[in-house]
């Protein structure tokens, strides 16, 4: 049971970001990112991601953190959002607090193998070391696993947040199938089963074997999210595009539950694949992506990825919307091939804010980059980076930056 000094920090930062969720602009926002993802002329919009460890820095030696680990993911949760508060970025801030299902899934992994990396001493690199899938043999051991709650338990783990917060916020519970996001791209699975170089050895060879592998996964993943959407397990908030999942054609983010892929936003990204040809490419990862990709509303891809020279591979994608474009595209290229067919998702390069602060260069960037995309919708998200120590206000100058030459370019 919760101590009551866990309980007043949990239901104190409820109440702050209830306040996050209920600030005049909140609704506006909602209109404007589901004109801007329905192709409509909006200003860009800008966004920090608060994903992995962003805001870490800033709360993970305080002295008001919980003891109970149910708390605790709680918390981290509502610190990155009231972290991304202040950054006056164009970020939604949904009026609920979310806890998973205790999914019953094999040992090791939800294939029933143990991934081949290690992660560092510091915490947040991966390691390739001692991949598990070297033979035909190895492979046999990968299980389907289906999709399965734990019900006891995660009754108990609804009821004991709700307890706490649930007068401040509604407390909802995330029973999708386990099969969402990196889990349903292929790419990052795989990747970790075989390891980068054979993977890539794999394609020439003895393709077969890869495909048969490929195929496997395919059809396990289609099958737990089958599963899910069978039971009425997926609810509208479930839907995941790497930003603001809004648009004018799905159904808005909500608590309730009973939704079906074809009402949600779908992510899908190869990483892995930024290396590898266009062609090699859609043999051997899209080919087997598409099937998984094809029952949702509507789709973005790419996170990481160098997509420059895979714009026309991605228009075999027929529910696509965004576009990822990195640090490492070509922001021009790719806005000559997007056109006004989807939405331009630019994440410029976090190494201008954690390894220096040049704010004329920052300037020209950002310039450049709205110049090249000026035929394009486009929004600019700032991605994979933490607060930078002892300069935490670089941040938010970033955003501030950004703003304004949005405001000169739109002027122009």
């Amino acid at each position: 049971m919760a101590s009551q000094k866990d309980i007043l920090i949990l239901r104190d930062l409820a109440k702050q970001y209830k306040e996050c969720c209920e600030r005049p602009g909140q609704q506006e926002l909602r209109k404007l990112w589901k004109a801007h993802n329905s192709l409509k002329p909006t200003r860009p919009l800008v966004s920090v991601s608060a994903g992995g460890n962003a805001g870490e820095k800033e709360f993970k030696n305080m002295e008001k953190l919980c003891e109970d680990l149910e708390f605790r993911t709680i918390e981290q949760s509502l610190r990155r959002f009231l972290w991304v508060a202040t950054l006056n970025d164009d970020t939604i801030f949904e009026p609920w607090i979310g806890v998973g299902a205790e999914r019953i899934l094999p040992p090791d992994s939800v294939w029933g193998i143990k991934p081949g990396f290690a992660q560092s001493a510091e915490g947040g690199k991966n390691m390739f070391h001692d991949v598990p899938i070297k033979t035909r043999e190895d492979m046999k051991k990968m299980i389907k696993p289906a999709h399965k709650i734990d019900e006891e338990k995660t009754k108990a783990r609804f009821e004991y947040i709700r307890d706490a917060v649930g007068d401040i916020l509604p407390v909802v519970v995330n029973r999708a199938s386990v099969f969402s996001g990196w889990r349903a791209d292929i790419s990052t699975d795989i990747t970790q089963f075989l390891g980068m170089e054979q993977l890539m050895i794999m394609m020439y060879e003895d393709p077969d074997w890869l495909r048969e592998i490929l195929t496997f996964m395919r059809d396990g993943i289609l099958a737990g999210q089958d599963q899910a959407d069978a039971a009425g397990d997926m609810s509208y908030f479930n839907g995941n595009n790497q930003s603001m999942p809004y648009s004018e054609e799905l159904p808005d983010p909500s608590q309730k539950g009973g939704a079906k892929r074809s009402q949600l936003w779908g992510y899908f990204a190869a990483q892995e694949f930024t290396l590898i040809s266009p062609e090699m490419h859609e043999e051997f990862m899209l080919n087997y992506q598409l099937p998984i990709i094809k029952p949702y509303g509507l789709t973005a891809y790419g996170c990481c990825e160098d997509l420059t020279k895979k714009i026309d591979m991605l228009r075999k994608v027929p529910n696509l919307r965004r576009i990822a474009v990195t640090p490492v595209a070509d922001v021009g290229k790719c806005a000559e091939q997007i056109k006004k067919d989807y939405v331009l998702s630019w994440r410029p390069n976090p190494a201008h804010i954690s390894c220096g602060f040049d704010e004329a260069r920052i300037r020209g960037i950002i310039a450049e980059g709205l110049k090249k995309s000026k035929n394009c919708f486009v929004d600019i998200t700032l991605k994979d980076i933490t607060t930078v120590e002892n300069q935490p206000e670089r941040i938010p100058r970033w955003v501030q930056i950004v703003r304004e030459e949005i405001d000169k370019f739109m002027g122009n």
